[in-house]
């Protein structure tokens, strides 16, 4: 394993961090906890000593699952970083509650990394307004935090103003060689080193979408490389290639992945990648641009939905249809697994939102969700809906 120095406190971190909002699950939904345990332990041997967590994930369950995975000593051997939720905070007394219950949740006496959670211009302001910085004071000098951060989903223009509107150590920026201008961006990046915070990358792959199964005409472009490397590697790769980031994160849920990951930690040496390798990532990113309809990342902060509908399951399938094609297929599948059959559930069909807007107060994606589900159900759900239901019911019912 690798390690890069926080800038502001020296630690040396992993270059490779432990993501714990995808962790494995059962199919009711619920951790997968012996997988799940053995994934983030078999990390921590490896050399991974950094792990974020959110009062959110898993619908909660993520901080309490990771106080018995970093059970038997393995507490000691990394630095947990947590957020509060500042959407959820009402007034100044709101922050020692999220907090205290969140050490509570870890079982532990206090927050390496504790970050203000999902920050964007407007939000930022806000939170300041009820007292978040001296809260963050107070918490430091009585230990129950260590060092203090934030992590951003806003616009490029109000980066800035929140890295100088406190004295943060870290922050969390979502890039990939796909997300390379979007929200903070390279420009954000290389400013948020430039004033000296340690610099956690998440949505390395995109929700995944960067590795795996990759598009045809994708997979041409890779196969030009001089060097054979999977999606995954050359996607990781490129986020370490910079020297300003600190850690990337990556929501391994695959004993596979986990040992993937490690494995390219290993060459994870900045300014490494040559520029005919960087303008053969920059073609990828050119095509999935051209392939991709809806720029969903799969991180769930849009769930639950008070409808019923699946949104990143419902935005997942629409994608696939433009970027592999088997529009047959994918309409049965989208019945077996929205139409509740999979899991003798209730349907989470896209045409079950009543257009609320609740999804478009926490997409960090600032996605038009009820507009794209509208083109989602009349891809999926128009004549012959009821058909492929009773087919995908005899096809995956059977006894």
């Amino acid at each position: 394993m690798l390690y890069r120095t926080m800038p502001k406190n020296g630690e040396r971190l992993s270059v490779l961090g432990f993501g714990a909002m995808r962790l494995p699950m059962n199919k009711d939904g619920t951790i997968d906890e012996e997988k799940a345990m053995a994934q983030v332990r078999y990390a921590i041997d490896h050399g991974v000593n950094y792990i974020d967590t959110a009062w959110p994930y898993h619908m909660g369950e993520s901080e309490p699952f990771l106080s018995r995975a970093l059970a038997d000593g393995y507490r000691e051997k990394v630095r947990i970083a947590t957020k509060l939720p500042q959407w959820m905070v009402r007034k100044h007394e709101d922050m020692d509650s999220f907090l205290n219950g969140q050490l509570e949740k870890l079982n532990t006496d206090h927050i390496d990394y504790y970050l203000i959670h999902s920050l964007v211009g407007s939000s930022w302001k806000t939170i300041r307004d009820l007292g978040v910085t001296e809260f963050l004071d107070r918490a430091k000098a009585d230990g129950r935090i260590i060092d203090a951060g934030f992590s951003y989903h806003g616009a490029a223009e109000d980066f800035k103003e929140v890295v100088d509107g406190y004295d943060w150590d870290c922050c969390q920026i979502q890039y990939n060689f796909l997300d390379e201008n979007i929200q903070a961006g390279r420009e954000g990046l290389e400013y948020a080193a430039f004033r000296g915070l340690g610099v956690i990358i998440m949505e390395p792959l995109r929700g995944g979408s960067l590795a795996g199964d990759v598009p045809s005409a994708v997979e041409e472009i890779w196969g030009e490389a001089d060097i054979r490397r999977s999606p995954a590697e050359w996607a990781l790769l490129w986020v370490w290639d910079h020297p300003e980031v600190t850690v990337v994160l990556s929501g391994m849920n695959e004993q596979s992945q986990v040992e993937e990951n490690l494995k390219v930690a290993d060459m994870a040496y900045p300014n490494t990648l040559t520029g005919k390798e960087l303008e053969l990532i920059k073609r990828v990113a050119k095509k999935y641009k051209e392939l991709m309809q809806i720029d969903c990342t799969g991180c769930g902060y849009c769930m639950p939905c008070p409808e019923g509908v699946d949104i990143p399951g419902c935005f997942e399938t629409y994608n696939k249809l433009y970027m592999f094609g088997g529009e047959d297929r994918l309409k049965m599948m989208y019945v077996a697994k929205l139409g509740g059959i999979f899991r003798g559930s209730d349907t989470n069909f896209a045409s079950q939102c009543v257009q609320c807007g609740e999804c478009l107060e926490v997409c960090p994606q600032h996605l038009d969700i009820p507009a794209l589900l509208g083109k989602v159900a009349e891809e999926f759900e128009g004549p012959g809906l009821g058909e492929r239901m009773e087919l995908a019911r005899q096809l995956f019912m059977k006894e």
